[in-house]
């Protein structure tokens, strides 16, 4: 299992909205609306690093009201 951490800047008045819409993309463990740099940061799975890209990753940036993500690969656990 490879997991990472997201951090998404959104348009401003839109991290709500965001944040529930990539809580419910499979491979999201976890999604919670923030302060500070970052909107939104979330926890996502996958069973390999390409799944992680292709289909997690992928999904998030396709979420209207996203500006920016950056990708956080958990290296030890």
């Amino acid at each position: 299992m490879v997991q990472a951490y997201i951090l998404v800047q959104t348009e401003v008045g839109k991290s709500r909205e965001v944040c529930r819409a990539v809580s419910a993309i499979d491979g999201v463990a976890l999604a919670e609306d923030v302060t500070g740099p970052y909107d939104v940061i979330a926890r996502i799975e996958a069973p390999d690093i390409e799944a992680l890209g292709h289909g997690v990753i992928a999904k998030i940036q396709e979420v209207p009201g996203i500006t920016r993500t950056l990708t956080c690969t958990i290296v030890a656990g």
